[in-house]
């Protein structure tokens, strides 16, 4: 019992490693959307609850919205730049963060 469930945490810390290195080459690259999986597998190994024990129904869906817009918008902002290279600001910078994150998140 002891065994699997040491190969099953290997398995999956592998798989988020992966997932977030593979993430940070996307956002390097300068792509505007979310490499598919990468935010999915990610917030999926963080939906667990207070005591422990992953959650389930409407409780891990919820999270998992909630936790995929988030990782959308910290990727939107950092590809938040002008057609002159200068970061955007203000409504702008809104306004392309709104739309990155809605396109990313569908």
């Amino acid at each position: 019992m002891f065994k699997r469930l040491i190969a099953v945490a290997t398995v999956s810390l592998l798989a988020a490693t992966t997932g977030i290195a593979y993430g940070q080459t996307q956002a390097l690259s300068g792509g505007a959307s979310m490499a598919p999986g990468t935010g999915a597998a990610n917030c999926d190994t963080q939906a667990v609850g207070k005591d422990g024990k992953p959650l389930t129904g409407a409780a891990k869906n919820s999270f998992m919205k909630k936790c995929m817009r988030t990782a959308a918008a910290k990727q939107c902002e950092a590809n938040a730049v002008g057609s002159n290279g200068k970061p955007l600001a203000g409504a702008a910078k809104n306004s392309f963060v709104k739309k990155c994150v809605d396109s990313a998140v569908k």
